[in-house]
């Protein structure tokens, strides 16, 4: 047997994410590089993407628990209060009971908008269904590498023959952004180190990723707030899963996101990072399922374009007021993201520019992620990504709330119009 065994995790160790149950397993062994898992024709879980019934009086977002408008704008309701005005109930999708968790990551549902990580809408747009790219978010949150706070190693180079931990989801019906961001983020941190994957063993940890059919996550939920308030998820380590594989030494460095579960982990006293991408000028080393961006299906685009205009006006009202109370938004985001507190999050979105653009930076990060993916087998076909956005909706949003601007401060400046003038008539 290679000297490259992958090791598996317990039930209790291998929970991952939002509720992940998930049972590790030992596998056979790992050869020298990573490949995509390759794909299955049965589904982890029985259901495959239940949605409600399509209507265009009503639209629906989803989005990660990440930097964004959108996050903030749930707290705020400016979104709903904008679309109730033209006459749109305006929804958290799993707000519905028919509606399960796969139209976040599949995009199966025509009214559906939705604003999170990259890799899952990458997936979507080459392997799935049309989509329009309406917006991008970036954060600086490339990643870190983590060993344990006693192990002599304190450079990537002392990893050299060391192992690795890869996580491996066995959902075949949506991608595994997870395992995709950490491989992603070991690669680079090699690479920066004169290594490649060959130099250190990967250690995979399979799980069923199928928390998706739990019938208790599949109660409706009027916000994702609901989802994060029922269990202290900056504490659990569900959501950071391969945190117990290094502790009990069954690997000797985990990925980590950079200053979200980064200063989680260094607060136990137990964990250190030995190398942050963050700290580099090459802003696509940083590229860690970001930046977030906002998508909807070419059907709402092409038929209901008055929707997506609609919200991208809300996303840049809300970015607008993030930009200028910083602090505000930092404790709306402190509900639902992975930052330690209001003030670590204020420190991670203070540089953070919070309205969505189509900045010629940000569409060349989704490249990068798209040929990452590309390149390691996580989707299959390749596209365009300057012909996958679709500026134009951002542009007439701007636009309109240009003009809705000004018709409100001409008229403040009008008088009042008495009664006797709109009889009499004017001289003069």
């Amino acid at each position: 047997m290679s000297e490259r065994i992958k090791h598996g995790l317990t039930r209790r160790e291998a929970l991952l994410a939002a509720g992940t149950i998930a049972a590790g397993a030992a596998l056979a062994a790992v050869s020298a590089g990573v490949q995509a898992a390759p794909p299955a024709t049965a589904p982890a879980g029985g259901r495959k993407g239940g949605t409600v019934p399509l209507s265009w009086k009503e639209a629906y977002f989803t989005n990660c628990p990440m930097v964004s408008a959108n996050n903030i704008d749930q707290e705020l309701g400016w979104c709903k209060t904008d679309f109730k005005a033209k006459g749109i109930d305006y929804s958290y999708f799993r707000s519905r009971r028919e509606t399960d968790f796969y139209p976040h990551y599949i995009h199966n549902q025509e009214n559906l908008i939705r604003f999170g990580g990259l890799y899952p809408p990458i997936h979507v747009n080459a392997d799935l269904r049309r989509t329009r790219l309406l917006g991008c978010t970036w954060v600086y949150e490339g990643g870190c590498m983590a060993v344990r706070v006693d192990d002599p190693i304190h450079r990537m180079t002392d990893l050299k023959g060391k192992r690795i931990a890869l996580s491996k989801s066995l959902n075949t019906i949506k991608c595994d952004w997870w395992r995709i961001q950490e491989h992603m983020g070991i690669a680079n941190m090699l690479m920066l180190n004169g290594m490649t994957m060959k130099d250190v063993q990967i250690v995979e940890f399979p799980y069923p990723d199928d928390w998706y059919d739990d019938p208790r996550m599949l109660e409706p939920m009027i916000n994702p707030t609901d989802l994060w308030a029922t269990r202290d998820h900056k504490r659990d380590l569900a959501f950071r899963p391969m945190e117990a594989a290094l502790l009990t030494g069954k690997v000797d460095a985990i990925y980590t996101q950079s200053k979200v579960f980064q200063h989680l982990q260094e607060d136990t006293g137990k964990i250190r990072m030995i190398e942050d991408l963050t700290r580099y000028p090459d802003y696509r080393l940083q590229v860690a399922n970001t930046p977030a961006v906002i998508t909807c299906t070419d059907v709402m685009a092409n038929e209901h374009p008055d929707l997506v205009v609609t919200y991208m006006k809300s996303m840049i009202k809300v970015g607008r007021w993030a930009n200028q109370f910083p602090e505000a938004a930092a404790h709306l985001l402190d509900r639902q993201t992975f930052y330690r507190d209001a003030e670590d999050t204020y420190q991670g979105i203070k540089d953070v520019d919070m309205v969505p653009n189509l900045s010629l930076q940000n569409l060349e990060c989704v490249e990068t992620g798209k040929e990452f993916m590309l390149k390691h087998g996580y989707i299959k076909n390749d596209f365009d990504v300057r012909a996958w956005a679709a500026p134009e909706f951002l542009e007439q949003a701007a636009k309109d709330l240009i003009e809705e601007q000004w018709k409100k401060r001409s008229a403040e400046k009008l008088p009042e119009v008495t009664e006797l003038q709109v009889e009499s008539r004017r001289i003069g």
